[in-house]
């Protein structure tokens, strides 16, 4: 190795540096602002310390807050550390796990020596952490053995982090980091310099919960600490602006408030949709339906329940049976005495998806090139064995419906079926006020196929998307390596909501192993039996998890075509009664969903309730509005109400409550 090791930068310049000098050091020789600005450097596209000494001659890229994404995951990951030193400063005997960043802030793993911690707690540990971070504790990084760590943990009584170091290799350095000199954990890094880097309004603890360790129910109940931590004060501020505006659209808490369906222990992570939630869902349904049957899609029905040996063939029994339920297929046993299922007893299971029906389905008939592409679409009912703690709401669910879909197609046929899809999806959403960025989920560490089958599907997926001219900066595209399903790379539809959160929801999949696996042919051209592609589609994703973003997109205040109930007319004296019944006749024959409230209340109190309902219009009369033949329309969120004839009430309700693939 020279005595000088040359270190390039980003602006094409190369600094040659002594050997054992660091990032930092580079820093100081540009300048003093940059010595103070940075955080932490990237050596060859690696993220690192910026302490720690360079090992070669390299690319150097220093990292600041201006680089967000590097800056803030930095951060998060020094809050969680100074999280569990605080914890252990106020808590003697508290012993710690882990703690990672999130996406957007962090957490930490305790085992309390007394008791679970409360949220009563946050307060003060707050307020420590708030004195480690302006300690500015220098964070400094040492390599250890495997033996050093366990003989550290079990001299300071840490049975926890004792187990986990020893599970690491025995024969590489381990890495663990000083906060000061009175306080360490092990930890791959990297970190800020020193706890000073931090901004200590920038951060808040938010809840505790319980959490086993290492995610088994059968270990140790730990207590949980979540917080949010940004760079600056008024990125937390913004982000806490955007929690309050987010529980406010909850979709659950809304759900209620408006009568459309609730969940209970009875049936875990299934749905009971009640009227109005219900006509949410037929409206969707129909829609959608439009759209495919236009599309030249075939709509079929498939079985709820199937032999367990075909999932074995399509590989989802190996890749996914524990997310299943299966099922035996025999009598139960009714004696009080005995196991209720023999263990001779075949398997079945629920279907967790379409894909492999669908299949069987192409099957039945010789199939030539000249009936390809053939669209099979399902209003698919799925079920999936997730977890209880993992279930949320209408979000992440046991049983849900896809606006599920495969096309069969011959090779030559792909890239114009998926430029097709782009085109639908891109239509859909526009029509529902989404905007939308596209990423490519490309091959995963385990998967079925051939790499050529995997590099053929990964390119006509790609220059779809370029065809459809979607592939830019406007539509946020975005390939994300190892993220594609076992059998087929996909592209995904990742919806922005009206506060800025995204939601992936579409998908289409480009599929060689599942019709290999299933057996499926076609009769091509030559008379020779051919292999075709399979595309695996969604734009929903499933109607279920689709209502949940619509309600807390819209708030509640769903598009008028959408509203369960479209209007009310509502009577501010009893004498106008028989009119309020002939407007609402009439609305209804106009094809508008409309009710009647004809209570002796005041009007006040009519507008301020079926406000909470979200009903978008509130048809106002009286007795002036009887004689004339007129009505007085309150629209949600209107400061203002509207004087009108009838007839121009009706036709201005009518073209809102048209949907918008048919007006």
């Amino acid at each position: 190795m020279s005595e000088l090791l040359k270190i390039s930068l980003p602006d094409g310049s190369v600094r040659e540096m002594p050997v054992g000098s660091t990032p930092a050091d580079v820093a100081a020789a540009i300048g003093p602002g940059l010595a103070k600005a940075a955080l932490a450097a990237r050596i060859d596209g690696e993220l690192r310390d910026l302490t720690r000494p360079f090992e070669r001659d390299c690319e150097l890229a220093l990292v600041t807050a201006r680089d967000e994404a590097d800056a803030l995951d930095l951060a998060r990951h020094d809050y969680a550390h100074v999280l569990a030193e605080a914890v252990q400063a106020l808590f003697p005997g508290t012993q710690i796990t882990f703690g990672p960043s999130t996406d957007d802030g962090f957490y930490y793993d305790f085992a309390p020596k007394d008791r679970p911690f409360t949220e009563e707690d946050l307060p003060a540990i707050e307020a420590e952490m708030r004195r480690i971070i302006q300690a500015d504790k220098v964070l400094r990084r040492e390599e250890w053995s495997r033996d050093q760590l366990i003989s550290r943990w079990k001299q300071q009584g840490e049975s926890f982090k004792a187990e986990w170091a020893a599970e690491l290799p025995g024969g590489e350095a381990l890495t663990v980091y000083w906060s000061g000199d009175d306080w360490l954990d092990m930890c791959r890094g990297p970190h800020l310099p020193s706890t000073g880097k931090l901004d200590p309004a920038a951060f808040k603890l938010t809840r505790v919960s319980g959490a086993y360790w290492r995610g088994d129910q059968k270990n140790a109940m730990l207590s949980r600490i979540y917080g949010t931590g940004w760079l600056n004060k008024k990125q937390l501020s913004e982000h806490l602006t955007r929690l309050e505006e987010a529980a406010k659209r909850d979709h659950r808490k809304l759900g209620g408030e408006m009568d459309l369906f609730h969940l209970q222990q009875e049936a875990h992570g299934s749905v009971f949709w009640h009227p109005k939630g219900y006509l949410i869902w037929r409206e969707l349904e129909a829609y959608m339906r439009r759209a495919i049957d236009a599309a030249g899609y075939r709509e079929v029905k498939t079985p709820q329940v199937m032999d367990a040996r075909q999932w074995e063939q399509s590989g989802h029994w190996g890749k996914y049976r524990e997310n299943m339920f299966v099922i035996p297929d025999e009598v139960p046993n009714t004696e009080d005495e005995g196991p209720i299922v023999s263990d001779d007893a075949d398997w079945m299971a629920l279907k967790p998806m379409n894909c492999p029906a669908h299949v069987l389905i192409f099957r039945q008939g010789i199939k030539s090139y000249r009936d390809l592409p053939l669209r099979i679409y399902e209003n698919g009912c799925c079920h999936r064995n997730e977890p209880h703690g993992a279930l949320h709401g209408l979000m992440r669910v046991r049983q849900f419906t896809q606006d599920d879909a495969h096309i069969f197609c011959r090779e030559d046929q792909i890239v114009q079926e998926v430029q097709d899809f782009c085109a639908l999806a891109d239509r859909i959403y526009k029509h529902f006020g989404f905007t939308y960025s596209i990423k490519l989920a490309l091959r995963p560490e385990k998967r079925f196929g051939t790499e050529e089958m995997w590099d053929q599907a990964e390119a006509e997926l790609r220059d779809a998307v370029v065809r459809a001219g979607l592939a830019s900066e406007e539509y946020g595209w975005e390939e994300l390596p190892g993220e594609g399903a076992f059998y087929a790379p996909k592209l995904e539809w990742h919806l922005t909501d009206a506060i800025g959160r995204t939601w992936q929801v579409g998908t289409i999949q480009s599929d060689r192993v599942l019709p290999e696996r299933l057996d499926a042919t076609y009769i091509g051209e030559d008379g020779e039996k051919h292999r075709p592609v399979m595309l695996h589609r969604a734009i929903f994703g499933s109607y279920e998890r689709f209502i949940g973003i619509l309600i807390e997109h819209f708030a509640g205040r769903l598009p008028v075509w959408l509203a369960p109930v479209q209007a009310v007319v509502a009577t501010i004296v009893s004498d106008a009664d028989g009119y309020a019944a002939e407007v609402a006749q009439q609305l209804k024959a106009a094809g508008i969903r409309a009710d009647t409230d004809l209570r002796n209340e005041k009007i006040n109190y009519k507008v301020r309730e079926h406000s909470l309902q979200k009903v978008p219009h509130l048809l106002v009369v009286g007795k002036r509005e009887a004689e004339e033949g007129t009505v007085a329309v309150r629209t949600l969120g209107a400061e203002h109400q509207k004087v009108m004839p009838l007839a121009d009430a009706i036709a201005l309700l009518k073209g809102e409550a048209t949907p918008p693939d048919l007006r």
